[in-house]
């Protein structure tokens, strides 16, 4: 009886086990991006040059360590021994990989816990906090992500792979339910304990998907195509081994990339994208506070909240049906024309309308992260270009991710800085010094309620923040990615000669 589950387990098909993995990243991420700089600010009472330190040093660790990771993680996938002349199988691609993923996502789930024990002087701990957990994220998000590269060379494939990632993205979006009901400012333990169980299932969770992948690979050593059937689409890259490649270097490496046009417009666009998510994420609850406040009840703001959540989980399956029929480029275009026709509708509406304020505060964040999750398959298809333009052997997935944070993760940093400056530049309200507004739903305020004027000025500014920020970001993102040409026939080029460089033997290679 007992080697039932664990017979059900092998059973799993590969794109399984691989989606399971973005389950035990996000029941943790989405709860660090919603409560860290609340909890910094409003619980540990960081001053605001500390703040500003911190988040400084992040923002230049934030963006160095994903190149250096890529680059230690592939660059021996970048050349081979002069001697040998012959490509890394990608077998062996494939688990170095889960090794590096069974080591360092225990190690996330660890550095995810050191956020809610105050253990340090605030200002020391909010930065190595950030920084640890950033390090070990990347190096998780990193090898994740270039499985994706590796594991599938078609767009149905790579589909396939990623429909599993975002169905499992939104049942770990589910910690933000649970999480709100928990978050407590003035007693911290619940949410503690609650933060304890998300580490403990995230950490045993990777232990065991890796350990559940490696088996498969290693005990039935074959080819990573001889793991899936025809029907599930997934198909392995191996390139030929008749030509000898020299040794290529960092420096060599960047200036090929600085030639790719298609990358510098890609990473252009993105760097807008990923500050925009980031900005929706650390500025959510300080929207439903300040526009909202007590016209809804708590079970509202909570829903409102966790909808921002799962939804776009649930709505990138939908999107992925689209991307198959009319492609990635054509669905990202249509998203930010629809998120700049939605913004340009709430500015002409104007904030008293309450019923379309809810709506737009929660697809604003639905359709900004939607588009996120597609943006990885452009990055999969630039791994394609790479490949094919340099004539490379093997893929650097993981490098070119790296390289692609490199330039967008300072997004991540500008958005809570730029934010806070923006809001006390245009209402005065400094986050850092005065006392907040009531909680929503909340029957009565903390402190004493803010004069009307100072009230109405801080809501009509949050109003222009919700609304002008999306619009410039959609309007920036619109010319950038028009520039964008892997596209269409184009890409149908990339991806014929990509196949071209694959085995005649390798299972599933479709012809484009």
């Amino acid at each position: 009886m007992a080697g039932q589950p664990l017979a059900w387990l092998f059973s799993l098909p590969t794109a399984v086990v691989y989606g399971s993995l973005s389950l035990f990243v996000t029941i943790l991420h989405n709860v660090f991006l919603l409560y860290y700089v609340d909890t910094f600010v409003s619980v540990y009472k960081i001053d605001k040059l500390a703040f500003w330190v911190g988040e400084t040093v992040f923002l230049l660790w934030n963006s160095l360590n994903d190149p250096l990771f890529g680059w230690l993680s592939d660059r021996v996938f970048l050349s081979s021994p002069p001697r040998a002349g012959a490509s890394i199988p990608s077998q062996d691609v494939v688990l170095t990989r889960l090794r590096t993923l069974s080591r360092h996502g225990p190690l996330l789930a660890l550095a995810f816990l050191a956020f809610w024990v105050r253990w340090a002087p605030t200002g020391m701990q909010f930065l190595l906090c950030l920084c640890l957990y950033d390090g070990f994220l990347t190096l998780v998000d990193l090898n994740h992500h270039a499985l994706l590269a590796d594991l599938a060379l078609s767009a149905h494939g790579r589909t396939h792979l990623n429909f599993y990632c975002s169905l499992f993205s939104a049942a770990g979006s589910l910690s933000v339910f649970a999480s709100y009901a928990v978050w407590n400012k003035e007693d911290f333990s619940s949410f503690r304990a609650f933060c304890v169980i998300l580490a403990v299932c995230s950490g045993l969770g990777f232990t065991g998907a890796t350990w559940l992948l490696r088996q498969r690979f290693e005990t039935e050593g074959r080819t990573l195509g001889a793991l899936h059937s025809a029907s599930e689409g997934l198909d392995v890259e191996e390139p030929s081994a008749s030509e000898e490649e020299k040794r290529v270097t960092l420096g060599e490496y960047l200036q090929q990339l600085a030639r790719h046009r298609n990358f510098l417009w890609f990473v252009g666009m993105n760097l807008v994208q990923v500050f925009h998510c980031h900005f929706n994420s650390n500025f959510f609850p300080l929207f439903l506070e300040h526009l909202l406040s007590d016209q809804i009840s708590l079970s509202m703001g909570s829903f409102l909240l966790g909808v921002s959540y799962i939804a776009p989980h649930l709505n990138n399956l939908y999107f992925l049906t689209l991307c198959q029929r009319w492609g990635v480029y054509a669905v990202v275009r249509g998203l930010f024309l629809l998120k700049l026709g939605l913004s340009l509708l709430m500015l002409l509406a104007g904030p008293d309308h309450l019923h379309l304020l809810c709506i737009f505060i929660a697809s604003n964040r639905v359709f900004t992260e939607g588009t996120c999750k597609l943006l990885t398959l452009v990055v999969t298809d630039l791994v394609d270009e790479d490949l094919v333009l340099n004539r490379r052997k093997q893929a650097a997935s993981a490098l070119l991710f790296g390289m692609v944070a490199l330039v967008t993760k300072p997004g991540q940093t500008f958005a809570p800085l730029l934010g806070t400056w923006l809001l006390c530049f245009y209402t005065g309200h400094d986050l850092f010094q005065q006392p907040l507004l009531n909680p929503v739903g909340s029957a009565r305020p903390w402190l004493d309620p803010p004069a009307p004027p100072r009230a109405s000025t801080l809501r009509q500014g949050c109003f222009y923040l919700l609304v002008l920020v999306p619009i410039m970001c959609a309007l920036l993102q619109l010319i950038t990615w028009s520039q964008f040409t892997l596209h269409g026939r184009r890409l149908h080029m990339v991806k014929a000669q990509r196949q071209s460089l694959s085995k005649p033997w390798a299972l599933d290679i479709k012809t484009v």
